[in-house]
């Protein structure tokens, strides 16, 4: 007996593949009803005997006709909602193959213009801000994304939201990683995986001894998560976590420096070296006073003496590890690849909250690190560093770690990183609590936040949480088809009416995959779940549903190009007018409301989140320029505007942007940044950079950026402020160019 698939292939007769198909009916079914193997046996005895009533040994079966058999049968014997839902089935995936065939030009449409097109001609090779399309496995990873694309389009999205996104009318974001089930990002408790160290799936690696391997192991951690999730990884307080590390080297250190320097003033004899090697390693801080081990030497000022300065020696030496460990730290998340070599892991460290003597020398010798740049002197653009602002922490100049707030905006200032966050944020400030580095917020370098927690109170902590996915809605498009350029004036209610329905269907879209996503077990994600860097994850076995411990993140509805939508709505952006300035903020608050909403009623983490731009800037305009042609102010870029923005390019002064942005933060709590754009060198003014960060705190900013002119210098190709003489090899500006670099970037460039 043959089975005609249905390709028009001809495969032998198989019955356990009915069983399995059976099976699969009944354990897929949402029903109330508990049933077990007998029940599929019964169905699958009752088929078989169909088959052999109506054909045949030598007979070809189409598999429909099987499949009709079935359905026939749950229904005959009373299995009602097993039947509804294998129906169901069947008709989808009837449909997905349909809409898989038609999409088939399409997909070799995509591929073509992948193996043709450099990046600045194509948005999908820029759909990764940190994938580079241009290369060959860049392009690899490009043609599984679009495959990927399309078989999450036909198969696993339900068609309305997959027209939707094709429209424009919203973008689901990483969707070729939407079949594995991934999730975006996760803010990695460092001091979980320290403890007892961890396995990469590779080997085993062991708790580390020393600030050299913590530092190591922090950036191995952190590409080997990048490998189980889509988006980015962070490091809440990297301070913290490196401390120990500096504590355990001052340690060996001290013991190291003191048994020498006994040896040499040949002093060994009159100690009791055990004992002082018991009082070391009972130390909790490398901030110590001499009268702590004045029982060692109360009759011996020589040996006194000994002490002080193996102290001193031991302190030395631990500054420069520690500042090597922070420059290989850095070395290695700007070289180190992760996802089959075409990516540099994306990574975010937080840190400056650390007030003990060991956490402030992690902040300053990683300063000092990100200062120094890479080997030619170019910016680290890896990790994203985000200094954490905090009154009596580090803001004001009695604070204890004001000097490095200080060092902060120095390096800031020449390297445009670090960032910064405010915890004084009211709506930061209220998780915080003293002393517990968990209940600060962190930030993900592009901007996700995770604190809240409705699925969860008990875990509103910014460590082991992370975004599932987001998914953004095109405002711009809302405001044209209800605003002034289609209408005599703003139809605000239909407006409001079809904003509405987009956060439905992406609320739609979100469980959609959040229910792909939980259908994954502890082994799809061997790190992330195996090493238990999710909460409460440390206990899964391999069969648990990983439901309970995906439900402490966060869902996020996106948005992009307000500037855009309140133009086309009433003419002005909310830079131009206090009246777009109130609309923009009703808006905006009316998503945020929605989304309160929709974490009570399902009891998960909506949050409304101010959407990077990156491709999508351009998709969304470039398919609503085809659509409404140029309209001023609207269309009339190669972008939208960056989530709540007043436009780059409007002109307006600093004070005034973060006035006007500031109360948007407090809105978008699934993230958000503000951008500051400064002309001229800041690192002669450091006041005014100053100035600027404090008035990112006063207007309630939760994260903000300052972005600067930085020079490369063609020669050597130092990267940062250049003066007249290039700090990279000495250059002097009169000099001139030697003519070969000349011809090398010439023999680089496509427009020469």
């Amino acid at each position: 007996m043959k089975v005609i698939k249905r390709d028009g292939k001809k495969v032998d007769f198989d019955g356990e593949k009915i069983a399995l198909a059976i099976r699969k009916g009944f354990i897929n079914a949402i029903t109330n009803i508990a049933y077990n193997e007998e029940d599929h046996n019964k169905v699958y005895q009752a088929v078989m005997e169909d088959i052999e009533k109506e054909y045949d040994a030598e007979s070809e079966i189409p598999i429909e006709n099987i499949q009709d058999m079935i359905e026939n049968r749950l229904k005959s014997m009373g299995y009602t909602a097993i039947y509804e839902a294998f129906s169901r089935y069947r008709f989808r995936r009837s449909e997905s193959r349909k809409s898989f065939q038609n999409r088939q030009h399409k997909l070799m449409k995509a591929i073509e213009n992948l193996s043709l097109k450099s990046a600045s001609e194509e948005d999908s090779k820029r759909d990764n801000a940190n994938v580079d399309g241009n290369t060959p496995m860049g392009t690899m990873l490009q043609y599984g994304s679009t495959l990927s694309k399309e078989f999450a389009k036909s198969y696993l999205i339900s068609s309305r939201i997959s027209e939707a996104h094709d429209k424009g009318d919203i973008y689901i974001h990483d969707m070729d990683f939407l079949p594995m089930g991934t999730t975006t990002c996760c803010q990695i408790d460092l001091s979980k995986l320290f403890a007892h160290g961890f396995s990469t799936g590779h080997g085993h690696l062991r708790t580390p001894k020393d600030i050299m391997s913590y530092a190591a192991l922090a950036a191995i951690a952190i590409q080997s998560n990048q490998n189980d999730q889509h988006g980015g990884q962070s490091i809440p307080a990297f301070d913290y976590y490196m401390a120990p590390g500096v504590r355990i080297t001052f340690k060996k250190e001290f013991k190291q420096a003191l048994s020498e320097y006994l040896d040499l003033m040949e002093s060994t004899k009159k100690v009791d070296f055990d004992k002082i090697v018991k009082q070391i390693d009972e130390l909790q801080s490398i901030d110590i006073k001499m009268s702590d081990f004045k029982a060692h030497f109360d009759k011996d000022k020589n040996i006194e003496k000994i002490f002080k300065k193996a102290y001193d020696t031991a302190l030395k030496k631990t500054e420069r590890k520690t500042y090597q460990a922070m420059e290989g730290f850095v070395h290695n998340l700007n070289t180190m690849h992760s996802r089959a070599g075409a990516q540099v892991p994306f990574s975010s460290i937080n840190f400056g909250t650390d007030t003990s003597a060991e956490g402030r020398m992690v902040i300053k010798n990683y300063l000092y690190a990100l200062d120094a740049g890479l080997g030619k002197g170019e910016t680290p653009i890896f990790p994203i560093s985000i200094f954490k602002v905090k009154e009596g922490i580090n803001y004001f100049d009695k604070d204890p770690n004001f000097d490095l707030f200080e060092l902060s905006c120095k390096v800031s200032a020449k390297r445009l990183f670090p960032n910064f966050s405010f915890l004084d944020s009211p709506f930061n400030s209220q998780y915080y609590k003293k002393g517990d580095p968990n209940t600060e917020v962190a930030y993900m370098g592009c901007r996700t936040r995770v604190m809240g927690n409705v699925a969860n109170p008990d875990k509103e902590i910014a460590t082991g949480r992370g975004n599932m996915s987001f998914t953004s809605i095109n405002l711009p498009r809302l405001g044209i088809k209800h605003g002034l350029i289609t209408n005599d004036k703003a139809d605000m209610a239909a407006f409001y009416k079809e904003l509405d329905e987009k956060i439905e269907l992406v609320k739609d879209q979100l469980l959609e995959r959040f229910a792909i996503q939980c259908s994954k077990k502890k082994y799809n994600f061997p790190f992330l779940l195996g090493e238990g860097l999710f909460v409460d994850s440390e206990n899964l076995t391999d069969t648990d549903d990983i439901t309970p411990i995906l439900r402490n993140g966060s869902l996020a509805i996106g948005f992009i190009g307000l500037a855009e939508c309140l133009t086309a709505l009433i003419g002005k952006h909310h830079g131009e007018s206090e009246e777009a300035r109130k609309l923009g903020f009703e808006i905006v608050e009316h998503m945020r409301e929605r989304c309160d909403l929709l974490s009570k009623e399902y009891k998960l983490n909506f949050t409304l989140l101010a959407t990077p731009a990156e491709g999508l800037s351009g998709v969304f305009v470039g398919i609503d320029k085809s659509i409404y042609g140029i309209i001023p102010g609207v269309t009339d870029r190669k972008y939208y505007t960056n989530s709540f923005h007043v436009p780059v390019h409007y002109d307006i002064s600093i004070m005034d942007k973060l006035k006007i942005e500031g109360p948007y933060h407090a809105l978008t709590n699934g993230g958000h940044i503000s951008y500051i754009e400064v002309d001229g060198d800041t690192v002669n003014n450091l006041e005014a950079f100053k100035a600027i960060v404090r008035h990112m705190h006063d207007c309630r900013i939760g994260y903000g950026a300052i972005n600067h002119p930085v020079d490369r210098d063609p020669v050597c190709g130092y990267t940062g402020v250049i003066g007249d003489v290039c700090p990279g090899c000495g250059r002097h500006e009169s000099e001139g160019i030697p003519m070969e670099t000349v011809e090398a970037t010439r023999n680089e460039c496509a427009s020469c």
